[in-house]
């Protein structure tokens, strides 16, 4: 008599089912990941390579490795 009361489990189309719910969940969370790593790391990096560049002066930075003694084929300033 118990077993009148219990409903029919679904058996067409389940998988079906669950993967509409599946791909969609995994879509949000894909692009949400991605957004987050776009604004949270790309664009931060980004602009610090930007801030960097922008007062760069790569002959200053040679002489003074230069004088630091950093290269080998290079003799340092005579001063």
């Amino acid at each position: 008599m118990s077993a009148a009361l219990l409903p029919k489990p679904q058996m067409r189309g389940l998988l079906a089912k669950r993967l509409r719910k599946h791909i969609v969940v995994a879509f949000v969370f894909a692009f949400g990941c991605a957004a987050s790593y776009k604004f949270g790391v790309a664009e931060p990096r980004k602009r610090a390579y930007a801030d960097f560049y922008k007062n760069y002066d790569a002959m200053k930075e040679f002489e003074a490795m230069r004088d630091a003694g950093v290269f080998e084929s290079v003799q340092p300033k005579k001063k």
